[in-house]
């Protein structure tokens, strides 16, 4: 209510109402300080905080000397049970054909390298402490911006020797080469967190100020119930809806 003063706590539920609601549409500006100033008859020390808090919870972008505007949310869907399906990677396909249909992404960043799997990843694969593991890290770009890194660990004594162990795995990747020496997987699990970012992930991803990550392990298991896999991915939640379809 205009003129009743109002704490910054309030300006901002009112102010994410609006945003929630359309009345301030994506690429809009937001209202500047005076303005909020003289709508809820606060002071600037509290606009100003009140403005802030819209931009940590991810609703706003500034861009240096420009008016603060409403983001913009433009999903990746990330159809998990399609794109580990056989009949994608096992034709050969990209798992990125089912999330993206318009765009092929980047890969950058590529290493593969052998190492000691760490404790959790040698727990996950089921090898014995000080186990090697066949490391590939890399991250993807999509339209000039980074939007998930994945660090896939595999059993040294499955990846090497296959084209596992090299840059470009072939057609269908990791899963259709396993396959190639009859341990394709046939099995997934997939465990989710969502938290903050470390600085090396905001950095690498170009994340905005208040934008969350999404934690992805994936582990993929052969028809023997061996742990063939395990994929370590950090998603930026701002570009990605994670969808599971399940049958009943």
């Amino acid at each position: 209510m205009a003129g009743a003063k109002r704490g910054y706590k309030e300006i901002v539920d009112e102010l994410r109402a609006r945003i929630e609601q359309g009345v301030y549409p994506v690429g809009a500006k937001i209202p500047s300080e005076s303005e909020v100033m003289k709508e809820f008859g606060a002071g600037r020390e509290t606009v100003t905080k009140a403005l802030r808090e819209l931009k940590h919870f991810g609703l706003t972008t500034v861009s240096q000397g420009a008016a603060a505007k409403v983001r913009g949310f433009n999903p990746i869907r990330r159809n998990a049970v399609e794109r580990l399906s056989r009949a994608t990677w096992g034709a050969g396909v990209s798992m990125w054909s089912v999330d993206v249909r318009d765009e092929k992404p980047k890969v950058a960043g590529l290493q593969v390298q052998r190492l000691e799997a760490a404790p959790r990843i040698a727990e996950a694969l089921g090898l014995e402490r000080g186990a090697s593991v066949v490391l590939r890290r890399r991250h993807y770009v999509l339209s000039g911006k980074p939007v998930l890194m994945a660090d896939s660990f595999i059993p040294a004594d499955l990846a090497e020797g296959t084209p596992i162990a090299d840059e470009d795995t072939g057609p269908g990747g990791i899963y259709a080469r396993l396959e190639d020496i009859g341990h394709g997987p046939v099995r997934f699990k997939e465990e989710v967190v969502a938290r903050m970012p470390r600085r090396a992930e905001e950095s690498l991803l170009r994340l905005e100020a208040g934008t969350p990550v999404l934690g992805v392990v994936r582990t993929a298991f052969d028809a023997q119930g061996r742990a063939v896999e395990v994929n370590d991915m950090v998603l930026d939640a701002g570009n990605y809806v994670l969808d599971y379809v399940t049958e009943a």
